[in-house]
């Protein structure tokens, strides 16, 4: 559990710089990634990479914040909080100035101390609510 934990302190370091050096130390080339709204897999770090920036378009100062992690063997399951400015057209919605706070639940599998799998499930609804995308009530 202890290396779990100082393995995913790295990997927000990663996720909140972007870090390509990092990318390719903490992520398996074969991973995958199931994205919200993707079809297939993303791979690798350059599939990482790829969602990273994706979201740092609509949210330029984006930041995951590690809140708690349960692990168990080669799997861990990991609550997030993500903090931002919407400064960039994000699924559509032009640029509001809004701040978001918003949860997001993965689950990953390491092996060899890389990143082999994850599923991200960020709370889309509260995202698109907290930009005005769609109607709170």
């Amino acid at each position: 559990m202890t290396n779990h934990k100082n393995f995913f302190k790295q990997f927000v370091e990663f996720i909140n710089t972007a870090d390509e050096n990092l990318a390719q130390q903490l992520i398996n080339p074969t991973a995958k990634f199931y994205v919200p709204g993707q079809v297939e897999p993303l791979i690798g770090p350059t599939g990482y990479l790829a969602t990273i920036w994706m979201m740092r378009e609509g949210f330029p100062d984006i930041q995951w914040h590690l809140e708690e992690i349960i692990s168990e063997n080669d799997k861990s399951a990991i609550r997030f909080t993500m903090t931002g400015t919407h400064k960039g057209t994000f699924f559509g919605v032009p640029p509001t100035g809004n701040s978001i706070k918003v949860q997001a639940t993965n689950f990953y599998r390491l092996i060899d101390n890389q990143i082999t799998e994850e599923y991200g499930q960020p709370d889309l609804l509260a995202l698109l609510q907290q930009i005005g995308a769609v109607p709170t009530n």
